[in-house]
């Protein structure tokens, strides 16, 4: 792993965590788009697989891994409402503003990409996030600095588990593929790493179990404060 030119660094899960962020978070957007009808809000909370209490999703939510592409029909047809794109873009916006309230970084990310970057890796974010979301939270976690470019699901590469932005984000930093090591928390990571032909770096501090992924990961630490170590030179 010594040889890596470049890490494409997945962001929930990854850098940002995902629980402490995306659950008040959820609940605040979930409460908002249901307009104070309880039984509206019980049933995106149903769809959502969340647990309101706890705020917290299940492993099985489609909203752990998918972009709002993804789960933003699902909550259109569950609130009666046409998943236009302006229906998608009020549940960005929503987000975006709830996820900065409640930004919790995983680790110490800019202490780690700082330290990567002063070795010369090139870095990145691979998000399923809107691209204009994780620029605003990298910049709140100081890691705007360090970063070569953001691509989210709205970029213009498609989402994962497809490999459009690992192919789209190694072509920009000019490295080869066997280069690139996608660092990641979750199945969506790992397809789109070997779909584009990069290596895949599991971490452990996702919100859904990862055993099943440790064999064809080409390393598992149990977060990004490991990467240093791992890449040293």
């Amino acid at each position: 792993m010594r040889d890596l030119k470049a890490l494409l660094l997945d962001k929930d899960g990854t850098l940002v965590d995902f629980d402490r962020t995306w659950g008040p978070a959820a609940g605040y957007v979930i409460r908002t788009l249901a307009e104070g009808d309880a039984e509206a809000v019980a049933r995106l909370e149903a769809v959502s697989h969340f647990l309101p209490d706890e705020q917290r999703f299940l492993p099985s939510s489609p909203l752990v891994a998918g972009s709002s592409a993804h789960y933003g029909p699902l909550w259109a047809q569950t609130l009666g409402r046409r998943a236009s794109a302006d229906f998608l873009g009020e549940v960005d916006r929503l987000f975006a503003e709830a996820g900065l309230r409640h930004l919790t970084p995983i680790g110490q990310p800019g202490a780690v990409l700082g330290t990567l970057h002063g070795r010369g890796i090139d870095l990145a974010i691979v998000t399923n996030d809107a691209e204009a979301n994780a620029r605003q939270q990298a910049e709140a976690l100081g890691l705007a600095p360090y970063l070569s470019l953001v691509h989210g699901y709205d970029s213009g590469f498609g989402s994962k588990p497809a490999p459009g932005m690992v192919l789209a984000a190694a072509e920009a930093l000019g490295h080869d593929l066997a280069a690139v090591a996608v660092v990641g928390d979750s199945a969506h990571d790992l397809a789109a790493a070997r779909g584009a032909g990069a290596r895949f770096i599991l971490v452990r501090s996702g919100p859904a179990p990862v055993e099943h992924l440790y064999r064809d990961a080409d390393a598992v630490v149990d977060s990004i404060d490991d990467l240093p170590a791992l890449l040293a030179p």
